[in-house]
């Protein structure tokens, strides 16, 4: 997890909201959903990235909450 901001993440059958260099989980969850709101949350009050990786751990998603160096016009 070298990218900065939040990752949900899977932890056995529950999920897991973690902080990019973090040892330590901020939080875990029964569903996805409850990770990704929670971990939502965090990244648009820190201004930054929303990783959400699938069952594989590969990253599925992303959302920004922090300054896009390219914004579109208009």
């Amino acid at each position: 997890m070298s990218k900065k901001g939040q990752h949900v993440v899977p932890n056995g059958n529950k999920w897991s909201v973690r902080r990019a260099g973090a040892s330590k989980v901020s939080g875990t969850f029964s569903t996805q959903k409850e990770a990704i709101d929670r971990a939502s949350d965090l990244a648009r009050a820190q201004k930054t990235e929303l990783y959400i990786h699938g069952r594989d751990g590969r990253i599925r998603e992303r959302n920004s909450f922090g300054k896009d160096p390219f914004p579109p016009k208009g």
